[in-house]
């Protein structure tokens, strides 16, 4: 079926039928026009040509989600995917997921973006001088950010990582730990991993306890990354750590193997705490105590972000906060809670 077929069955022009199915309100139809044709369409079950659609409309209906090779390990990252599909579901828009090596300028980027191959893009996940956000940005292209950077003209959504990690660190805390070293799950140019050791850092001054950089490591966001850190912290001079907060549930499996391969029990010698609540967490052995927070949420307020900002609902700049919870399980309470302290 063609727009021809669709303008003959509704009695108008196959300009009219382009106007009326593309939804454009510059021209006055008649309602009662509007209804003939998308009831032709649908008895005809007439689907508009995609490029013709683009060219009509001035958009693709195509929406980027860019992550780093870094973050394609993230346990998380297939929620975000869901929450985004629903949502341009929703919207009839397609997802296009892509994935950008480190230290990529943006400049592939920025041409897909110029040539109108996207209509705008989600950015998961950040380093703080990302040039590859930059690009984007100073683009133009409609951007959000599912993580935080220093950037009054950009959109964002995110948990308060700084916050929820001071969380994770005062439970281990309040067992009465005192030596408690962190593993952050990437280097600290990593924007979420900076704000979680600084929520970390925050619970340690606090309490008086203070910072001691032998118990602190880096890890490069997978399980083998976290093990190679915790060996580092073992083999380290002086005493290893009563407790351990790894700012990454996967990154923590790894750490948590090495210890066991050490012969220190967890939680008994270390108790050990994550953050994200992947489903492995609760497998993990022993379980995982780990900060919770939705990352389909995520994926799926920072679709509808995006969507506002393409349409001009939504001013650049603005920011959404989704919440956290503290799930406590084996790895820092023990079975029955017996080794709480």
């Amino acid at each position: 079926m063609t727009s021809r077929d669709v303008a003959e069955r509704a009695g108008v022009s196959r300009s009219t039928v382009s106007l009326v199915l593309n939804d454009v309100r510059t021209i006055s139809i008649s309602e009662a026009t509007r209804k003939r044709v998308i009831d032709a369409a649908r008895d005809l079950r007439y689907v508009p040509h995609a490029a013709g659609r683009a060219l009509v409309m001035r958009r693709t209906r195509n929406i980027g989600l860019v992550h780093s090779s870094f973050a394609s390990s993230h346990g998380l990252l297939i929620d975000v995917i869901r929450g985004l599909t629903n949502v341009m579901s929703r919207y009839e828009h397609r997802l296009l997921v892509d994935i950008f090596p480190p230290g990529d300028d943006g400049t592939d980027l920025a041409d897909l973006s110029r040539a109108k191959h996207i209509d705008g893009l989600v950015l998961f996940e950040s380093r703080i001088d990302d040039p590859l956000l930059k690009a984007v940005v100073d683009d133009g292209l409609p951007v959000v950010l599912i993580g935080t950077v220093e950037n009054d003209r950009l959109c964002s959504v995110d948990l308060d990582n700084r916050r929820a990690a001071r969380m994770v660190t005062e439970h281990l805390i309040g067992l009465g730990r005192r030596r408690i070293g962190c593993i952050t799950h990437a280097p600290r140019e990593d924007s979420a991993a900076a704000a979680r050791f600084a929520g970390y850092f925050d619970a340690l001054q606090a309490t008086g306890i203070g910072f001691d950089a032998a118990v602190s490591s880096e890890a490069d966001f997978d399980p083998g990354s976290g093990y190679v850190a915790m060996g580092k912290l073992l083999d380290a001079p002086g005493t290893p750590p009563t407790a351990l907060f790894v700012t990454n549930d996967l990154v923590a499996m790894g750490a948590m193997k090495r210890i066991r391969e050490s012969g220190l029990r967890i939680p008994e010698d270390i108790a050990v705490a994550g953050f994200d609540d992947i489903p492995l967490a609760a497998f993990a052995a022993p379980p995982l105590t780990t900060l919770r927070f939705s990352a389909e949420e995520e994926g799926r307020r920072a679709g509808e972000m995006l969507i506002g900002l393409i349409e001009g609902k939504v001013e650049p700049g603005r920011r959404e906060e989704i919440g956290t919870e503290l799930i406590v399980r084996e790895s820092t309470m023990g079975y029955g809670g017996r080794f709480g302290v």
